[in-house]
């Protein structure tokens, strides 16, 4: 038992890492925190963790954009393409990455959240 007297494990931040890539519940591990592609489920269906008040936001865009700039450049540097080289790859590669990349970077954001800051009571209006 953990300090607030429940069986859920302590994890590390290698294994909440994991759960939030995986889109897993950061607590119990098995619930899954999303519903649909990007929303937040409000709370776990198997732990009951409430995960409405964690809020990711847009978190994951700025990681997601500076891979796939990163990508870009290096691309540049290594094989100088033509500029319409650059047009035809990286707009479909720029989507499928996105589309797979959000998610994960997103899950990650709200598990690291539980991890350094739970909020599983709903905060007042005008927060505190």
């Amino acid at each position: 038992m953990n300090e607030n007297g429940t069986d859920y494990p302590e994890r590390t931040i290698k294994e909440t890492i994991g759960l939030g890539f995986a889109g897993r519940c950061p607590r119990c591990g098995q619930g899954r925190i999303f519903r649909g592609r990007l929303e937040i489920v409000d709370e776990c269906p198997v732990c009951g963790l409430v995960l409405s008040e964690h809020d990711a936001g847009d978190g994951a865009v700025v990681p997601a954009l500076l891979i796939l700039v990163t990508l870009a450049v290096w691309v540049e540097f290594k094989y100088e393409p033509a500029l319409w080289v650059h047009i035809v790859l990286w707009g479909p590669i720029g989507t499928l990455l996105t589309l797979w990349l959000l998610p994960r970077l997103k899950g990650i954001g709200v598990a690291l959240q539980h991890k350094h800051r739970s909020t599983e009571v709903p905060t007042k209006p005008g927060g505190a």
